[in-house]
């Protein structure tokens, strides 16, 4: 009888499964089916998969779903970390985010400011300009919607 308790191939695979499918809705839900249903299809050559599979099961399925943090403070968290690393396309995806998680204008401003105290201007006047054409898209969007009543 083995004592490795390791694991099988088969569990291991089921687990990333579940990880998976419950980062492929939280991922939804926070950057929005249009914008997942994009990345994955851009991402979905031999080489691009395996790290939008990554992204999808780690990042999402992993971290995104763990209780101690509201999707709202992993969302404001996202955007000062990504003011401080200078990634305005991901920015702009998390901003998103952190409006379809109910945070507000002023949240979001707020967690800019604060990142451009700790991660100096440049990074705080990028973040702000990445932020409201963001927010007035949503906004625009958001109008529209109701209109369609």
């Amino acid at each position: 009888m083995s004592t490795d308790s390791s694991p099988t191939p088969e569990q291991i695979a089921e687990a990333q499964k579940t990880l998976y499918a419950a980062g492929l809705a939280i991922r939804q839900q926070v950057a929005g089916k249009p914008y997942v249903d994009r990345a994955l299809s851009n991402g979905s050559s031999s080489f691009a998969k395996p790290m939008q599979d990554y992204v999808t099961s780690s990042c999402w399925g992993s971290i995104w779903t763990r209780p101690g943090l509201s999707l709202q403070q992993r969302s404001l968290l996202n955007i000062a970390m990504l003011c401080a690393l200078n990634r305005s396309t991901e920015l702009g995806v998390h901003v998103r985010g952190a409006m379809n998680n109910g945070c507000s204008e002023v949240e979001v401003r707020e967690t800019i400011l604060q990142a451009a105290v700790y991660c100096g201007a440049p990074a705080g006047m990028e973040g702000t300009r990445v932020a409201e054409g963001v927010i007035g898209e949503w906004r625009r969007e958001r109008e529209g919607q109701e209109e369609g009543k």
